[in-house]
């Protein structure tokens, strides 16, 4: 066993189960439901299909960072204990978690100096964030040190790849991130955004696609552009889905199918409360490990 804590944020959705399978902490994230604040704890007090259905009902979200107090607290339960602590936060191009996260960190350490509490910025978000901390807890039980894997985490980030597409834009529109027009003309028309995250931690949208089947076919054919060795990808496959787990295995149908070298099945996850109060449902993510992100 190391003596330190690997640790992240509960918006690198994945199950609760595969978190403590793994021996990953996590803090949670809060969202709002209608005025009422919940923790963004995977799904323990509200099921993503209820999440997902009461925002087609109508129900108004929205989502709280961990503060500075919270970190503290989390940190200190495991810092009184004599461990170390190696935290990876949620990408700081779309939250500003990862600076609570520093702060809380240096006051920590200035209350326990014979300990550390190192912070990453993922760069990553949702499922792909889930994998970057899997690769993480299998370099950890290979026998890493909390510097090594530091080291290694800092000099790895960008080689994760994160393609989404969504097949409902209602709540692109009701969050501001695409008009009312484009948004009533994107749903006539059956286009279907293809969005990736670029170095800086950041969303892009990057192609409009028109119809369900082809955005399916593009998002599986950005892997096979990117992923490590091509076809002969032999990493694990991940992706994260919104209320549309048809859509999710479709393409991880293809994905098996066109990388018979997978390290496995392709897993799919939820898209937590945190992320999903923003796409809302309808999205698939799909997170694999290639070349080096650049703009």
């Amino acid at each position: 066993m190391s003596n330190y804590i690997l640790s992240c944020c509960s918006t690198a959705d994945l199950s609760a189960e595969h978190f403590d399978s793994r021996d990953i902490k996590y803090i949670c994230f809060h969202y709002t439901l209608d005025g009422k604040q919940y923790f963004d704890d995977l799904g323990k007090t509200m099921s993503s299909e209820n999440f997902y259905q009461a925002m087609v009902d109508g129900a108004e979200t929205k989502t709280s960072q961990v503060n500075v107090d919270e970190y503290e607290t989390y940190f200190d339960s495991f810092l009184k204990e004599g461990y170390d602590i190696l935290h990876v936060s949620l990408s700081g191009g779309i939250s500003s978690s990862v600076n609570s996260a520093k702060i809380a960190a240096a006051e920590m350490m200035e209350k326990y100096p014979e300990r550390r509490v190192l912070v990453v910025d993922s760069l990553a978000a949702s499922s792909g964030y889930g994998l970057f901390m899997d690769k993480l807890a299998d370099l950890r039980d290979g026998g890493m040190t909390i510097d090594e894997l530091y080291a290694w985490a800092e000099d790895n980030k960008l080689r994760m790849h994160h393609w989404f597409f969504s097949t409902d834009l209602t709540f692109y529109v009701k969050g501001g991130r695409i008009s009312k027009a484009s948004g009533w003309f994107g749903t006539v028309l059956k286009i279907c955004p293809l969005l990736n995250m670029d170095n800086n931690g950041k969303l892009i949208p990057r192609f409009k696609i028109r119809g369900k089947d082809r955005v399916i076919g593009e998002i599986v054919a950005k892997m096979e552009e990117c992923a490590d060795n091509a076809h002969d990808y032999d990493g694990k496959c991940y992706i994260s889905m919104s209320a549309c787990r048809e859509d999710a295995e479709k393409v991880a149908a293809l994905v098996e199918a066109r990388f018979p070298k997978l390290n496995g099945r392709v897993l799919i996850n939820n898209i937590g409360t945190t992320i999903g109060s923003h796409t809302g449902p309808g999205t698939v993510a799909l997170f694999f490990w290639g070349k080096k992100r650049e703009d």
